[in-house]
C-alpha cells in the first residue's frame, strides 16, 4: 500500500526528519514501512495497517511541530502507542503545561501526560505521592512546582529532604564537618535547584532560610506552615520515618513525596515507608497518588531500555 502526505512547512519537515534523519529512520523501523520525500510530498509504502499507523503518526507530529513542540524518540514512541492502541483522542488533549520560568527566563513545561496529571494533583491536594521509575521527572516537576508557588507567594519556604541512606555500598569515613558529610547525599537536590533558580539565587535563599535542603532526620519535631515540602528517595525511608515526615504538615503547606519502589536500599525492603504509606493512606481522599511508568521516562531513551532489561 502507498500513501502520500503533502508537506507545507519546511521547518516542520526538517524537525520531523531530525539530525541525520534519525527521527524518520526510527519511525520507519518502528512501523515497518519505507518513507521517502519527493519535492513537497512524503510517500509511505508498506503493509496496509503499518502504512495507516505511520501516516497517522506523521500527521500528528507535523501538527505538533507547527505549534512549536519538540520532537524526540520518546515522543514518537508515545504517539505511536496511542495510534496503535486506538487512543488517538488522547493526542488532542493538552498535556504541555508551563510550570514556571527558570533563572534564564526559559519556561519549564510538563512533557508527558503523567507529568501533567502530577502537576494537577499537586495543585489540588495537600499531600501528593509521585511513585515510579527513575527519569520520569518526579522530583524535577515537584521542585519546579515549589518554585512556582514560592514566586506567586502562595508559600513562604521550600524544604527539600532525603533520607541519608547509602546506595548499596559503604562509604566509610567522610572528612569535614557534619554539613560536608551529608552534602553528597543531598547533591541531587542542589543540582535541580541550581538548574531551576540558579546558584546565586539558591545561595541567597538558603542564607535567608527561605530554602532548606536537609536530611530527613532534621525534620523531627518540626511543624512546617506555609511551606512546600518535598521528600525525595522516599523508598528509603522506614515506616517510622515516613509517619514522622507526614505529620510535619502545617497550615497552608503542601507535601510531595517521590520515590521508586524498585530501588529500595534498606536491608529489609518490606520496611520501606513509601511502600507502607501508599497502601495505608490510599483511601484518604485528601491524599493523591500519581503512578509513573517506564513510558513516562524523559531522560535518555536508553534509561527505559535499561530498566526494562532489569525487570527480567
Amino acid at each position: 500500500m502507498e500513501e502520500i502526505i503533502s508537506l507545507n512547512n519546511i521547518n516542520s519537515v526538517r524537525d520531523l526528519f531530525g539530525s541525520y534523519d534519525e527521527n524518520i529512520n526510527f519511525l520507519k523501523k518502528k512501523c515497518f514501512v519505507d518513507i521517502v520525500v519527493r519535492e513537497d510530498k512524503l510517500k509511505i509504502t508498506g503493509e496496509e495497517r503499518n502504512v495507516y499507523v505511520a501516516k497517522s503518526v506523521i500527521e500528528y507530529i507535523l501538527k505538533s511541530l507547527e505549534k512549536g513542540d519538540i520532537l524526540n524518540k520518546q515522543n514518537i514512541d508515545f504517539i505511536l502507542e496511542c495510534v496503535e492502541n486506538g487512543r488517538s483522542f488522547v493526542l488532542s488533549e493538552n498535556f504541555k503545561e508551563q510550570i514556571c520560568l527558570n533563572f534564564k527566563n526559559k519556561p519549564i513545561f510538563t512533557k508527558t501526560f503523567a507529568q501533567k496529571e502530577y502537576c494537577d494533583l499537586i495543585e489540588n491536594f495537600a499531600i501528593t505521592f509521585g511513585v515510579g521509575p527513575a527519569g520520569t521527572g518526579k522530583t524535577y516537576i515537584a521542585v519546579a512546582k515549589a518554585v512556582s508557588c514560592f514566586k506567586e507567594k502562595q508559600i513562604d519556604k521550600i524544604v527539600l529532604t532525603r533520607p541519608v541512606v547509602e546506595a548499596g555500598e559503604r562509604l566509610g569515613f567522610l572528612p569535614g564537618d557534619l554539613q560536608s558529610k551529608i552534602d553528597p547525599y543531598l547533591r541531587p537536590l542542589y543540582d535541580i535547584m541550581e538548574e531551576i533558580i540558579g546558584m546565586d539565587h539558591l545561595s541567597k535563599y538558603i542564607e535567608r532560610k527561605k530554602i532548606e535542603i536537609v536530611p530527613l532526620a532534621y525534620m523531627r519535631g518540626r511543624t512546617l506552615s506555609r511551606s512546600f515540602i518535598i521528600l525525595d528517595e522516599a523508598q528509603n525511608t522506614t515506616k517510622t520515618q515516613m509517619k514522622m515526615f507526614l505529620t510535619r504538615l502545617g497550615n497552608g503547606s503542601k507535601m510531595v513525596i517521590t520515590g521508586d519502589l524498585t530501588q529500595v536500599d534498606l536491608l529489609n525492603k518490606n520496611e520501606s515507608g513509601l511502600l507502607d504509606a501508599t497502601t495505608v493512606l490510599k483511601d484518604i481522599k485528601e491524599i493523591a497518588i500519581c503512578n509513573f511508568s517506564r513510558k513516562d521516562i524523559v531522560r535518555h531513551e536508553l534509561v527505559g531500555k535499561i530498566l526494562k532489561a532489569y525487570e527480567h
